[in-house]
């Protein structure tokens, strides 16, 4: 496929200072024409694919899906996640907890496999946004899920770390040196955890085929350590731990906080299910999109969804909820006891295999979110180039797998994440709406407002219902005002399922019940934002400026250079070729 290079020959804004300056006196009309900019599946699967020169190989299979999906999924976070959710707020009834989070996780699965199925390109949720809500929108939010996943990656792998020496019985101090010149939260260096990361990235530039089997190798690994785990609570545990508290003065039954602690431990819990969405960016190196994505996301978020809920029944056994150590409940509850002690250096090798895993698709789909927005051109293209022996993009592996490295060295793990990925509940969030928006309105010149009004109407009233879970007291005028809240949210989405017909309905394979899914999706997504802290809100607004600064100085000039140039024009008689292989 042959495709224009804007360098040769063809108008850039970047050829000199002089004329730089001169296409920044030409950003507001340039941002008019670029910012909103949607371009259509075809340029996407065609046009925007060229611009990679050689093609990502079609080598992943529906199980292939699974295993990645499981490995994003599983990390060594569920073992702290089970043991806060249950001791601050739902008790034994975790298990329920994870089920409501499940379910949820699965409809929001389910908005991306509508798009990938039907979309199956590397971009993910940046393609997704780009050719619903235009340039820009698809940039800011596939620029904040990158830099989330390069900073949960560093700390991903400064914790393997700590639980390798769990595992050996090694202080982590032993792994890890001080430089006294370094301010504090950054003179801690971990050298295990750059070996790690730079290891992780070798593997995914060589192939991605090669990299799935070591995913599966370590990811049955990850689950017979999990299996054994589980099996160990049920013959170790006491069935009245389900009902009793250790403290007679502490609620007790198997919902000792009620539906309130329920749902507050599914919210914390949900992050668990993050990971799914790194497999939508395999798409483009799936045989069959229809028949193997579906099954893949789907697949994975279930058998993910019966792990966790037989590991909080064996946690619940294990102990009466209010004595599981929030931090470590597994590796605790055989802590102390005779005969048992070895037992936690299985819990450390089962979460080192996790955070492996969890790394190693988490490095896969940064890498190709990067290479996706590489061939949009609003960052340099050289991001976007496909290795041609391994059909990988190794600029993009290597250039993030190095950041991704630098970060972990020197940054404390406090400093680096505040538990929870703002970005990734942003594009989950994005998702929906997209989704929303291509089923309901048409393609071509047509007026948007109706589908637009709703998305923001529903947004505000999950807003509002959120803030007065958060603030409001207790009390039978919290519960009126959080009834009254959702009686709104359900009555704007039946007038608006009765009003606004769908017009774009899928052929090959879409989202049930329109369009109650992915609103369920939208409002799980805002309550769970509205669940994070000021620090959280400060990172994610620090890297929205810059990544909106980004886009001002050198994105929208690149794009614009690329459209004036024709760099996204491919020959007319490619195009029925590409569709075949596609």
């Amino acid at each position: 496929m042959e495709v224009t290079n804007s360098n040769n020959g063809g108008h850039s804004s970047f050829s000199s200072f002089r004329v730089y300056l001169t296409s920044l006196s030409a950003t507001p009309s340039r941002l008019s024409r670029r910012a909103i900019s949607v371009s259509t599946s075809s340029d996407e699967m065609i046009c925007l694919r060229a611009v990679s020169g050689e093609h990502m190989r079609r080598t992943l299979r529906w199980y292939d899906l699974i295993g990645l999906g499981i490995g994003g999924m599983v990390g060594a976070g569920v073992f702290v996640t089970t043991g806060r959710a249950s001791r601050l707020y739902a008790g034994p009834s975790i298990v329920v907890s994870y089920a409501i989070a499940g379910l949820c996780a699965l409809l929001s699965a389910f908005c991306y496999t509508e798009f990938a199925v039907h979309l199956p390109v590397a971009g993910g949720a940046f393609s997704y946004i780009r050719v619903t809500f235009g340039e820009f929108p698809a940039f800011f939010t596939g620029a904040n899920l990158i830099m989330d996943y390069v900073m949960s990656n560093a700390a991903v792998s400064r914790s393997f770390t700590a639980y390798l020496g769990t595992a050996f019985g090694v202080s982590t101090s032993k792994w890890r040196f001080v430089l006294s010149a370094l301010p504090d939260g950054f003179n801690e260096i971990d050298p295990v955890a750059v070996l790690v990361v730079l290891a992780v990235t070798v593997v995914i530039s060589c192939s991605t085929r090669e990299t799935s089997k070591v995913n599966m190798i370590m990811t049955a690994f990850h689950i017979t350590f999990l299996v054994f785990v589980i099996v160990m609570g049920f013959l170790k545990g006491d069935s009245k731990n389900l009902t009793f508290p250790a403290k007679t003065e502490h609620p007790s039954g198997f919902f000792p906080f009620g539906a309130a602690g329920v749902f507050n431990g599914a919210a914390m819990v949900y992050l668990s299910y993050i990971g799914y969405d790194a497999v939508s960016t395999m798409a483009e190196e799936v045989e069959n999109p229809v028949k193997d994505i579906p099954v893949g996301v789907s697949g994975s978020v279930a058998i993910v969804t019966v792990l966790y809920c037989l590991m909080a029944v064996s946690m619940s056994m294990l102990l009466p909820y209010d004595l599981i150590d929030p931090e470590a409940p597994f590796s605790a509850a055989f802590r102390g006891s005779d005969g048992w002690e070895w037992v936690t250096k299985v819990v450390g090798i089962g979460a080192s295999f996790g955070i492996l895993t969890s790394l190693l698709v988490a490095m896969l789909g940064q890498a190709r979110y990067m290479c996706v927005i590489g061939r949009s051109r609003v960052v340099p293209v050289w991001f976007a180039k496909i290795h041609p022996n391994t059909s990988t993009p190794v600029n993009a592996s290597t250039f993030l797998g190095i950041f991704t490295a630098a970060l972990a060295l020197f940054t404390d793990l406090n400093v680096l994440l505040n538990l929870v990925s703002i970005g990734t509940l942003f594009v989950f969030y994005m998702v929906a709406n997209a989704l929303i928006f291509r089923r309901y309105v048409p393609v071509g010149p047509t007026k948007p407002w109706p589908t637009l009004s709703f998305l923001t109407l529903f947004s505000i009233t999950s807003l509002v219902f959120t803030l007065i879970w958060k603030l409001a007291s207790q009390g039978s005028l919290k519960a009126f005002m959080l009834g009254a809240s959702a009686v709104v949210a359900i009555a704007i989405v039946l007038i608006f399922q009765c009003v606004v017909p769908q017009v774009n309905k899928p052929e090959l394979w879409g989202v049930p019940f329109m369009p109650w899914t992915p609103c369920v999706s939208i409002f799980l997504n805002i309550f769970l934002l509205g669940s994070l802290d000021a620090p959280s809100y400060v990172r994610f607004g620090f890297f929205s400026g810059l990544i909106v600064l980004v886009y001002l100085f050198y994105g929208v000039h690149a794009s614009s250079d690329a459209e004036a140039n024709g760099s996204f024009v491919v020959k007319d008689g490619q195009v029925l070729k590409e569709l075949t292989e596609v």
